[in-house]
């Protein structure tokens, strides 16, 4: 795979090398004739023969992830952690790069409230170069006036809120996904227009990702020519400590039901999705129901109770032209996972995140830098970047945003799985 980046004779004009190219930097080479000969062997001084031994060791670099790595919506963050180790763990084996690459994991629980915490840790960390994430948008809303301050680019896979890119503008935040507002008209699209949904029941779930995502379909759904109704659903604190029961939704589901909407559409996550959808059931809603991407994950269906109740939903992700890890990438990732990366939503997102980093480190490396000077010099390379990702083509706005046009794909759970249906 190709990757074309910034080559030139002055910073910010455009040149393409291969991937491995960028992954697997040139290095300054270093002489050392040596000769198999055993005279010759024998002839080098001992004393030579230890200065070649204690050459410089190789400097180490620390990719960060953050995310929720525990809680009731930790299998988002699983997906995503395995293939940032991933790509780290390709990029090591190379054995050609100029430093080592290590992980450091940051467990934000996808909560605005501990995110702060996490990132004054990662940039704390004095070998941290760029994160990984923060993967929900309410958690990356809280943490990056840190990450900001200290010049760490963030390189999202899934944090989608419309509202960041406007909020961050000078800017180390950046995003390999579509945001919700395009996600959301696309939602919108799909199930007014290709499934005739004529009235609609919008819920959100009040977290930052949750309410616009909702609002964007909302209005969307609107022009679509949709009659729409809109409420919020506060998440459960059992849905963010990993506790959350079955009873938390009868009421809300009663009221839906009593309204008689042709389809349900639920910004927000898939712990408090899945108690929905079990009091749903029991309340005899039948018509069709939809969510986010914050909903694509098998989790979705075994949080379900029944597990059935699951079947027939909707579901949608901004992951760009190829949304899964395939081949030996998705075997490695098997093997590092223990599960598949089959419907490990964001994981491939996950994994050229983390090598579009990498290539803007190839990029800018120089022995002679700290970190502080390479944090810096990477936040800029990657505004200047041009990479062919797994995903697709990878360049970005000066907002953070994607440069192409992206892709929402949507999904439906059948028989107890998420069997992909299509794009926009």
């Amino acid at each position: 795979m190709s990757v074309s980046v910034a080559r030139p004779c002055a910073w910010g004009s455009h040149y393409t090398v291969e991937e491995d190219e960028l992954i697997k930097p040139r290095l300054n080479k270093t002489v050392a004739a040596v000769t198999t000969s055993a005279l010759l062997l024998m002839a080098v001084p001992v004393v030579g023969i230890a200065s070649t031994a204690g050459a410089a060791p190789k400097p180490t670099f620390v990719i960060g992830y953050e995310g929720p790595l525990s809680g009731g919506n930790q299998q988002l963050g699983l997906n995503m952690v395995y293939a940032v180790q991933l790509a780290i763990n390709n990029a090591n084996a190379t054995h050609k790069l100029p430093y080592v690459l290590k992980m450091a994991k940051f467990d934000d629980q996808g909560s605005s409230t501990l995110s702060p915490a996490q990132a004054q840790a990662a940039v704390a960390n004095k070998q941290l170069i760029a994160i990984v994430g923060p993967a929900f948008s309410g958690a990356t809303k809280a943490a990056e006036p840190y990450y900001r301050g200290a010049h760490v680019a963030t390189v999202s896979p899934s944090a989608t809120a419309a509202g960041l890119v406007a909020g961050f503008r000078n800017n180390n935040f950046m995003r390999v996904v579509a945001g919700d507002d395009v996600q959301g008209a696309a939602d919108a699209k799909f199930l007014v227009n290709k499934k005739g949904a004529s009235s609609v029941y919008v819920i959100n779930d009040a977290s930052f990702y949750g309410a616009g995502l909702a609002a964007v379909f909302a209005k969307s759904a609107k022009a679509d020519g949709a009659k729409v109704t809109a409420t919020t659903v506060p998440g459960t604190a059992q849905c963010q400590d990993g506790t959350a029961s079955p009873s938390e939704y009868p009421a809300v589901a009663t009221s839906i039901v009593a309204a008689k909407p042709a389809a349900i559409f639920y910004g927000g996550y898939y712990c408090d999705f899945g108690l929905l959808l079990g009091a749903l059931n029991s309340a005899g809603y039948s018509g069709m129901i939809m969510s986010g991407d914050g909903s694509w994950s098998p989790s979705l269906i075994s949080g379900t109770s029944p597990a059935s109740a699951a079947n027939n939903v909707y579901v949608s992700e901004a992951g760009g032209g190829n949304a899964t890890l395939t081949g030996k990438l998705a075997s490695g990732y098997t093997k590092l996972a223990g599960f598949s990366a089959k419907n490990a939503t964001y994981a491939a997102q996950s994994y050229d995140a983390t090598n579009v980093i990498l290539a803007a480190l190839a990029k800018v490396y120089q022995p002679r830098f700290k970190v502080k000077a390479l944090r810096e010099r990477i936040v800029l390379a990657l505004h200047r970047i041009s990479f062919r990702g797994v995903t697709g083509h990878i360049s970005f706005q000066s907002n953070g945003d994607l440069s192409a046009k992206s892709i929402v794909d949507f999904g439906q759970v059948q028989n107890g799985n998420i069997v992909s249906i299509g794009h926009s």
